[in-house]
């Protein structure tokens, strides 16, 4: 009997083997895609597109619109949104940008400077966390829906943001700042190196701690969720509030790139944010995405941005495009849902006819 057993477990490894290493559709599409586009461009622009210069320019480009992108992907797993993750990250990096010019000396050391930027993220992240529970208790505690919620708190941040700098930017960033930009560490760009590091810690935070399922879970079903005895108030504080607080590092990589701060950089990222999320296999009414599939989307995306900027496409035809290729997703979803729906029902409808006698 034992033997017999062994013989079982052996012919069933390979099959295990080789389940563990079945890739999803997301997966398999967007890599596809990524190659369809590299090619496309290649031959498009023979010698201009397939080049380190390229590559360096997507690396560089792509951390700040990737961190934007995991602070709007945790509302939308929990099935909501967060419209103020632009202005959040604007101003936050304002009040980095003064801590600066105001308290740092010119001739500080990269010793100092380090202190000062330690200050200046603690002091970010405490008005993060102001933002993030107002408006996580508007959500929770009030109901309000959250594109509601977000856009009232957006247009507040923006004109406490836009009264306090007098809508002028700030510039004159310490070397500390400027080499968080603009350098590299073994040949990767530091910000590559921030946003790699913080959707790892996005990736196992959602799928190792009780926080990040209960997140799950109320996209799924937030009455289930409550139901079951989470207490689903303070998931959805908690949501928007780590929301906020990637806007920190947002900020920072943008006050860095830009080497200033200013109210109304990057408005131009809040459609994308959406898109990437979405064609990376990401639920739009929550319960379902990884961050792998969302980290995926944005180098195609980045990608195909940076081809049309060699091609000299105006930014406006993008953006519009953008806007297009988002209809087409949420399209393809929506058909694709209920094509799902109707096999499965007629699957249903024929095994109960042949269970009939």
């Amino acid at each position: 009997m034992f033997a017999k057993s062994r013989n079982v477990n052996l012919k069933d490894r390979p099959r295990l083997k080789i389940a563990s290493l079945k890739i999803d559709s997301t997966t398999l599409g967007l890599s596809l895609l990524l190659l369809v586009v590299i090619i496309g461009f290649s031959l498009a622009m023979p010698g201009r597109f397939f080049s380190d210069a390229t590559f360096m320019s997507v690396a560089f480009q792509l951390p700040e619109l990737g961190l934007l992108t995991l602070a709007m992907f945790i509302p939308i797993l929990s099935g909501g949104l967060n419209l103020c993750i632009i202005a959040t990250a604007n101003l936050t990096s304002l009040l980095m940008a003064w801590v600066f010019l105001t308290w740092l000396p010119p001739d500080a050391s990269m010793a100092m400077q380090a202190v000062w930027l330690t200050v200046a993220l603690v002091g970010s992240m405490i008005l993060a966390l102001v933002i993030g529970m107002l408006t996580g208790a508007l959500v929770a505690y009030v109901g309000a829906h959250p594109i509601l919620v977000t856009l009232a708190t957006m247009t507040m941040v923006n004109g406490v943001g836009i009264y306090l700098s007098r809508g002028a930017a700030i510039s004159g960033m310490p070397d500390i700042v400027r080499f968080i930009g603009a350098e590299t560490l073994l040949g990767v760009p530091v910000p590559l190196i921030i946003f790699l590091l913080t959707a790892v810690f996005i990736a196992v935070f959602l799928e190792r701690t009780r926080l990040g399922k209960y997140i799950y879970m109320s996209g799924s079903n937030i009455n289930a969720t409550h139901f079951s005895g989470v207490n689903t108030h303070r998931v959805l504080i908690a949501i928007y509030v780590i929301s906020s607080m990637l806007c920190v590092i947002a900020g920072l990589v943008m006050m860095a790139r830009f080497n200033s701060a200013r109210m109304g950089y990057g408005d131009s990222y809040l459609l994308l944010t959406v898109l990437a999320i979405i064609l990376g296999g990401t639920d739009p009414n929550g319960g379902f995405g990884k961050v792998a599939g969302v980290v995926l989307s944005l180098i195609v995306l980045q990608v195909i941005s940076t081809g049309l900027n060699l091609l000299n496409v105006s930014p406006h035809f993008s953006l519009a495009m953008w806007g297009a290729v988002l209809i087409v997703v949420l399209a393809l979803k929506f058909f694709r849902a209920r094509f799902l729906q109707k096999r499965a029902g007629r699957m249903s409808a024929a095994k109960a006819r042949a269970a009939q006698p």
